[in-house]
């Protein structure tokens, strides 16, 4: 695996965001095995954990040593809010009040998991995508937030399949997939080519509204769940 730190950037959201984000409660992740993929920054793994949760994280930034990630997440978190600040209009700021209240949670995202990750490394696994390091149906549930379909002017439809096919390789209940737009916020282009890819396979796949939406028009996931 090779990946040079400059290129990573390693911005998180937190715990409250996720279940808002996939429309999930806490009790409906008690006793079951969660996979964030990617993770990135995000203090999902570390809160759900210390609530006594199983969940592990996984992302291809896991390669380089915490303290890095942390140094630069630092960075990324003070350009990224550079960035919405110039352009407020193209998000929505309704679960946040100001860019100040944005930051700041993304700071607490990164620290919460750059402590865990430090206290408990195995539950960050370096991977990269669209291959997984894990067993068939090695975990209830997968969460992949931020990633699929958002990048698709960088990722083509043949590495979202893939990825696709290898999630629900190691997966024997459901993934969830926030969100379904680009990064201009625009529909992922391929996005019914490849809900009717999956219920031909037999899947059960729902595009569901979900709570929460920063990004404009950032507002739905899918829902692919195993029949």
């Amino acid at each position: 695996m090779s990946i040079t730190l400059d290129r990573v950037v390693f911005i998180g959201r937190t715990f409250e965001e996720y279940l808002s984000i996939f429309q999930l409660t806490e009790n409906e992740l008690q006793q079951k095995r969660v996979l964030d993929c990617p993770a990135g920054a995000c203090s999902f793994t570390a809160v759900a954990n210390k609530k006594g949760m199983d969940v592990t994280a996984c992302d291809i930034a896991y390669v380089h040593q915490a303290k890095a990630l942390f140094e630069k997440g630092k960075l990324d978190i003070e350009h990224a809010m550079e960035h919405v600040q110039k352009e407020k209009d193209l998000y929505v700021w309704d679960y946040f009040n100001d860019v100040t209240e944005l930051a700041e949670t993304r700071k607490q995202a990164l620290a919460d998991c750059y402590e865990h990750m430090v206290s408990t490394p195995d539950r960050y696994q370096a991977v990269t995508l669209p291959c997984l390091p894990f067993q068939d149906h090695e975990f209830d549930i997968i969460l992949s937030a931020h990633f699929l379909f958002l990048y698709a002017d960088r990722l083509d439809f043949v590495f979202h399949q893939a990825a696709l096919t290898e999630m629900l390789r190691v997966v024997s209940e459901e993934v969830r997939i926030f969100p379904l737009v680009d990064l201009n916020g625009n529909r992922y282009e391929h996005l019914d080519e490849i809900i009717e890819d999956l219920r031909s396979q037999g899947y059960s796949v729902e595009e569901r509204l979900s709570d929460y939406e920063f990004q404009q028009n950032a507002n739905s996931m899918l829902v692919i769940k195993k029949r």
